[in-house]
Order: C-alpha cells, then structure tokens, then sequence
C-alpha cells in the first residue's frame, strides 16, 4: 500500500529551529504548527501546569494583536482555525488557513509566540479560566478516570500529575513563574515549525523566519526519566455517585523510540481498535456489559501505556473488569489467526492514510516526530514495519506486557477494592 504524500524538507537554521514542510500542491488549506519539546512532565511539583496556563496565554495579546479577540478574528475572519494543545511532552500552536492566506497564519503564530504581552491584568484573568477547566474535567469522570490511572501508573512522578496542574499549583503561580519557565523552556533549538500545504521550503522559511527571535540562554531541558509501577497490582477508587461506572485498567507499554513500537500499535488494534475488535465484540455485543469499551496505546519517549476504557452499570463493574483481562490474557497464551492480524494491519494502515488527507495530520505527523525524536519515518516506512509485524512478535510482546502488574483506576459508587483486586490479580 504505497502512500502518495510528496517528500518532506527539513532544514535546520543557524539558530538551531527546524522546519519540516511537505508542499501538497492541491490542497486547498495550508496548516501550520509551532512545537516546543516542552510539556508537563518537564515541570516540578511547584510548576504543576505552567506549560498548560502558558499555553492560554499565548492566546491573550502581543504587540501586534492587542488581545484574545484580535487573535481569533485574524484567523476566524478568514474561514480559518486556530488552537493549541499541551500535552506531557509537547506543546503545540497551530493554524489552518485557506491557502491563500499563509501568511496571515504566519503572522499571527508568529506574533502570538515570538512578541506575547503578559499583560498582569490578563494573567489573574486567565488563571480563573484555567481552573475553572481543570474543574470541567474533574467533572467528566470518562475523561477523569485516565488521569487518576495514570496517577497510579506512574505514583510521585511527573508523569502520573494532570497535565493543567492542580488548583493549588495553579493559584501559586505568578507571572514571573510564567516568563521564567518561558524563558528557560522555549527556545528556538528546542523547536519545530511545520508546515503542509501548497507552499514550498524556501517560501514556508522566508515567511517565518523574520519572527523568530532567540529567547533564554539555557541547554535544551530534560526531565524526569520514567519509573516502574510496582510489581503489585492496585486497584484506586474514586468515590462518586454516579449511574455508571467508569475502568481505566493497562500496563506500562513501549516507547515511541521501542523497537516493537509498531508492534504494539498492531495489538491495540487487535485488542480494542474499533467495532470489529475483541473487546467491543466480547464486552459489549456478546455479554452487554458496556456501551463504550475500548484500548488505547500512548507513547512517550522512555515509555508508553497501554490502556483499556469502559463504562459500565456499577452492579456490573467487577464482572466487566474480569472480561477485560480475560481478553488480555488471551493475547499471551494464543497467537493471533492470520486473518485476523491482516484485518489489524489493514485497519490501522487505512486510518492512517486516510487521516493524511487532511494538512493537519501531514503537519503533525512530520513535524511531531522531529520534535519529540529527532527522526522521521515516513508513512512509507510505517507502512513496511506494520506489513512485518507477525503473531509471534504480538504475543511475545503481550507476554511481555502482562508479566506486569495490572493497573485500575475506578470511578463510582464503590467503598471496597476486594471485588476489582480479585479480577485483576
């Protein structure tokens, strides 16, 4: 299945900023992201959701856009869109515009990023928009439950933290806090641009570079390297009145710098990628137990996590958790059927071709793997590895997998762990 996406360009300027583009010539859109290799996991306790309030800030006025409302509807008065995203190890800003207004886009991520105000006033304003976020998610048990398994996943370390902080993190920051991890944090070495979109190299260069200006003077940061979780499994419960349980349960997984880092993509895929997977076809269309059940595979640079979400009647909660890991021990004692592995690799190559149609997922895809591993593999080479992957590597990494302690994270109506320990033991 060859792809049919032109070569990325990647050039490294003299200020250590890289630029990765990918001139699609028949797009009507052209997207443009600014990444930093910066994100929670690089933060102290004390910092706990800098990265993240840094991020609502770009958003509040530079010396060329005076505020929120300029921003937006520089961008929004073209048809375009305009975001940003924190997450444990990367920072992204990005824009998609018509392509005929690539250097609007430009402009304004290069204003908001390169010249932001920092007004006082706006700083005390946003800090009450960030928390009032982090209390729209601790709101959202479906969505909550991934950060307490995370917590224990990863207990006393930056990786287990919410990515916004807590509310007491968030409150003690001040603006110096701010513009000094700023400072030490967004350096032009320690960034990709990336751009995707009928726009070549050396046009995608000359619009931005005019923008960049050197900021701190500091090494490019390092974090805290990853920790076991434990060689027992536990079980934490979030007590809560609810209507329906929500299990987040899985095993630390490999990195995106893992030699079966495709391997394990397939077996997620196997496991509970969609309809035709066997957790959806087991837990929800032959025993009822949940409406959404489903795995997922998150990759950081020293490791990864494999997890499994559903939501279920709390009467039925252990017995669906029992499900679960009957599917994941599965995986370990029988290889995957030929058919079955074709229909994982043809399901995953698919979706990712299909998400190249967009300039979005062309940008994000280049740039996100220059950004986080100095290296990009093209969707050609993802392609091959995935065609390679064989029952055999699955299960030897299944085997791998669960020769470590499961890990629950539990929200609802429950006072006892013994039921979930049972099933997970």
């Amino acid at each position: 299945m060859p792809h049919s996406l032109p070569p990325y360009h990647l050039t490294t300027l003299p200020s250590g900023a890289r630029f990765v583009t990918t001139e699609l010539k028949d797009r009507p859109s052209i997207t443009m992201a600014i990444m930093f290799k910066v994100g929670s996991r690089y933060e102290t306790d004390e910092q706990a959701g800098v990265s993240h309030f840094l991020e609502h800030m770009f958003f509040k006025g530079s010396a060329k856009y005076a505020g929120a409302k300029e921003i937006a509807e520089a961008i929004e008065g073209v048809g375009g869109v305009l975001n940003a995203a924190t997450d444990k190890e990367l920072t992204m800003f990005w824009a998609r515009v018509p392509r005929t207004k690539a250097k609007l886009a430009v402009d304004v991520l290069g204003d908001m990023l390169f010249d932001p105000l920092f007004d006082p006033k706006e700083v005390e304003k946003e800090r009450l928009v960030v928390l009032e976020e982090l209390r729209m998610y601790l709101d959202s048990p479906q969505e909550y439950v991934h950060s307490l398994f995370e917590q224990i996943s990863w207990p006393n370390h930056p990786l287990g933290r919410e990515i916004g902080g807590t509310e007491a993190s968030v409150r003690a920051l001040t603006r110096d806090d701010l513009l000094g991890y700023l400072n030490e944090h967004y350096l032009l070495r320690n960034m990709v641009v990336t751009m995707a979109g009928p726009l070549n190299q050396e046009e995608a260069i000359g619009l931005i570079e005019p923008y960049l200006r050197p900021r701190g003077n500091g090494t490019v940061p390092a974090f805290l390297p990853s920790t076991g979780n434990g060689l027992s499994p536990n079980v934490l419960i979030k007590q809560k009145k609810t209507e329906q349980a929500h299990l987040c349960l899985g095993v630390h997984a490999p990195s995106y710098m893992d030699k079966d880092r495709h391997v394990i993509d397939i077996l997620n895929c196997v496991l509970g990628e969609g309809m035709s997977s066997r957790l959806f076809l087991e837990v929800r269309e032959k025993l009822g137990l949940a409406y959404d059940v489903h795995s997922y595979v998150n990759k950081m640079f020293d490791t990864g996590v494999l997890g499994v979400y559903a939501g279920t009647e709390p009467r039925q909660a252990a017995r669906a958790v029992g499900a679960i890991v009957r599917q994941l021990r599965r995986l370990c004692e029988e290889p995957v059927n030929e058919p079955e592995l074709t229909k994982a690799k043809e399901f995953y190559k698919g979706r990712l071709l299909l998400q190249m149609e967009s300039t979005n997922s062309v940008a994000t895809w280049y740039g996100g793997q220059e950004a986080l591993t100095d290296r990009i593999e093209d969707v050609e080479q993802t392609v091959a590895e995935i065609d390679a992957v064989t029952a055999d590597r699955v299960m030897g990494v299944a085997r791998e997998l669960f020769s470590q302690a499961l890990q629950l994270a539990v929200i609802g109506p429950f006072r006892s762990e013994t039921p979930f320990l049972k099933q997970i033991a």
